[in-house]
């Protein structure tokens, strides 16, 4: 049989992209994802993905379909211009998607729902996801960089909120390191995956997962730029969580940081502390004189390439620390 291969390199932003359009149109039942392997003057991909389509009479105009689909990814500098080809046979070495372990920290593992898998090491965290239109596949560098702020932040019973839960990852991960979530998402989407790992990882008695924002973010619409939300629900700010983390654009972090500080409480237990991630350093700046002037000071940090993630601690909390590593 033969197959019609289209396939481009991404850089690591670009996957879940790729991943979720490619989902909300129905082009994802052969789907394979590799780590870019060549390497060339000025390259900055880290993914080739490939989809491959039964080469018949609908072939042309599917692959034509997914080409304008994909298009606005390589104007935008984040993926190459998509290669179609004709092949005999899909390539055994190939990579699916739904098989890529994904190692993250010191204890995170992402595996599909249904991958077998043995645990390596005693105090290994596994992670399942099933595909979805959501945000969070564990590829982004947003996602990596707050799962390592959270391991090392999370402490048995803390109560915490993740803001814009798209996945689910961050919630489950919070869950399994002993946490009590607020799963809070403006999309409808967004939410039904979330409670989809949810059970899929049985954390269902840790987090409680709800449509909606906290305070004045249910005035912002859909926070990736899709289509407008209206009338979503609003979680007051009233000193109830110990964490806030929320992996979301920079605009909406600084819109809300007033918010943030109203809605973390201090105990002689936990300190008030917020993980922001979903930014490049080009907003960094911004970001740090709003949370500054809402009453916060730095407490820890982790990047990867111009991708930050910032844990900011409620002011009048002792012994925060105040050294950037950067």
């Amino acid at each position: 049989m033969s197959w019609m291969q289209l396939s481009l390199d991404t850089t690591n932003e670009a996957v879940d992209w790729v991943c979720s359009l490619l989902a909300k149109n129905n082009f994802t039942s052969d789907l394979h994802i590799q780590k870019y392997t060549e390497s060339g003057l000025g390259d900055d991909w880290a993914f080739s993905i490939c989809l491959y389509l039964p080469y018949d009479v609908h072939a042309d105009k599917r692959g034509s379909e997914i080409a304008k689909l994909l298009s606005p990814l390589e104007r935008t500098g984040i993926s190459t211009a998509l290669q179609m080809a004709i092949v005999e046979e899909k390539p055994a070495d190939a990579e699916l998607a739904s098989h890529l372990v994904r190692r993250i920290g010191q204890k995170f593992v992402i595996l599909s729902a249904d991958m077998p898998y043995s645990s390596e090491a005693a105090n290994e965290i596994i992670l399942r996801l099933k595909p979805s239109l959501a945000f969070g596949s564990g590829l982004h560098p947003a996602t990596i960089l707050s799962l390592k702020l959270l391991e090392r932040h999370i402490t048995p019973a803390i109560n915490v909120l993740d803001l814009g839960s798209g996945s689910g990852i961050l919630s489950v991960a919070i869950a399994k390191l002993g946490g009590n979530v607020l799963a809070l998402d403006n999309d409808t989407i967004a939410v039904q995956a979330t409670q989809d790992a949810v059970c899929l990882n049985g954390v269902e008695q840790q987090v409680t997962v709800t449509e909606g924002s906290l305070g004045s973010g249910s005035d912002f619409g859909h926070w990736l730029g899709g289509d407008s939300i209206n009338n979503v629900p609003k979680v007051e700010a009233k000193n109830q969580f110990d964490l806030i983390v929320a992996n979301i654009p920079a605009r909406v972090h600084i819109a809300l940081a007033a918010d943030y500080q109203k809605a973390l409480r201090q105990t002689d237990v936990y300190g008030g502390l917020l993980i922001a991630a979903g930014f490049t350093n080009d907003h960094e700046e911004d970001l740090v004189i709003a949370l500054t002037e809402a009453g916060f000071e730095f407490a820890d940090c982790e990047r990867q390439d111009e991708w930050v993630a910032l844990a900011y601690r409620l002011q009048q909390f002792p012994g925060y620390r105040t050294t950037d590593p950067k």
